[in-house]
């Protein structure tokens, strides 16, 4: 028997002519698959009981609907759900999925590992093995709604939160593992699923692609025609820092990045965002918000700031509360809008930063009179 080819790494506009094989087939068949799929979280054909038998049989022999292997899923004080995802070449992957009121988000990876190198960020340690294929993008997005549909999610940071249970995702970022632009077809094919009518049906506006910074594929994300929110990993307002911070600034600079953004298109009321990792003593001073207000001045943008999520190893701390509060109040006085962003998930290393597969015994630099910060809204 020939190997199974994942029906998901084929554009849904093929299904009717991959599916009928050259047989006569009514043209709703294909789409009868997709909601089995989409809407009822099926990974095998036997599951699909209002079609043919003799159609799920030969399909059975040649597509493959399978979903990435559940290893471990690690649950968070505040509700967060960390998913070790197992592919099938046995490569790892992580997906977080966050509760925030009645948001459920599913954190997506793009890659296994990243080649990035941004040095506070734990993924990178792992280096880039490889991209994921279309599938294995929405594997995940099938996979954690799955298992929403079997134990709802809830958001249960505070000890009187009355958030509902959620049973679906609702909001996605590509913000886990890997440069999602890196990955740039695949990404696009990826979206072109979510947000069809005959996917996902997610509106774009509930997607959200970060990077950090490859400028010409921001440009091509841009008029790619799925107007998804673009979040972009400044964390430092000169050249210099950055480089040192984000190697990949030799080759794409601020300036560069900031040109890219210029060009893409917004929608009303939408906002590009600029993530800021804040860490202790390295780019959190007055001066340097101060600096990251002019940069940022000429854009229709909100800063997201992100106050270090501390990891094994790590050489880098969380800076105190008081500095965080201090650089948001610079950048509000010169008009530019800046959220804090909710720590989610750090007690189980799933917070932003905190992805890489295996936990570490080294100890965890942080502050002891850190507390942390709740007044972000969820990105």
């Amino acid at each position: 028997m020939s190997q199974k080819t994942p029906l998901l790494d084929h554009p849904l506009s093929d299904w009717p002519v991959l599916l009928s094989e050259g047989k006569t087939m009514p043209a709703y068949r294909s789409r009868q698959v997709a909601q089995w799929i989409f809407r009822h979280h099926v990974s095998d054909w036997e599951g699909m009981k209002n079609l043919p038998e003799e159609d799920r049989c030969r399909w059975s022999d040649r597509w493959d609907l399978s979903l990435p292997v559940l290893r471990e899923e690690r649950m968070s004080r505040d509700g967060t759900r960390k998913l070790l995802l197992e592919l099938s070449d046995g490569a790892r992957i992580e997906s977080v999925l966050i509760p925030r009121d009645d948001r459920a988000t599913l954190c997506v990876s793009s890659q296994v590992g990243c080649g990035i190198g941004c040095r506070f960020c734990r993924t990178a340690d792992m280096g880039l093995v490889r991209n994921l294929s279309v599938s294995e993008m929405l594997g995940q997005i099938r996979l954690a709604n799955r298992l929403l549909t079997e134990r709802p999610i809830r958001d249960t940071l505070g000890e009187d939160s009355g958030a509902p249970f959620l049973s679906r995702v609702n909001h996605l970022v590509f913000m886990g593992m890997g440069e999602p632009l890196a990955n740039f077809d695949t990404l696009v094919r990826a979206l072109s699923v979510l947000t069809s009518p005959e996917g996902f049906a997610l509106s774009p506006r509930r997607i959200t692609v970060s990077t950090s910074g490859l400028a010409g594929r921001i440009r091509d994300l841009g008029v790619a025609g799925i107007p998804v929110n673009l979040a972009v990993s400044l964390s430092a307002p000169t050249e210099t820092l950055r480089e040192a911070l984000m190697p990949i600034s030799l080759r794409h600079p601020i300036r560069s990045i900031l040109e890219a953004c210029r060009s893409y298109p917004l929608r009303n009321r939408q906002r590009i965002t600029f993530e800021y990792v804040l860490l202790g003593g390295v780019n959190d001073s007055p001066d340097q918000a101060r600096e990251l207000a002019r940069l940022l001045a000429p854009f229709r943008s909100k800063v997201n700031l992100i106050p270090f999520n501390p990891y094994p190893g790590s050489p880098y701390l969380r800076p105190d509360r008081s500095r965080v509060l201090r650089f948001q109040e610079v950048l509000l006085a010169k008009g530019v809008t800046a959220t804090l962003r909710t720590t989610r998930g750090e007690d189980i290393l799933g917070a932003c930063g905190q992805l890489a597969l295996t936990p570490s015994p080294l100890p965890i630099k942080e502050p002891p009179t850190w507390k942390t910060i709740d007044s972000s809204m969820p990105v």
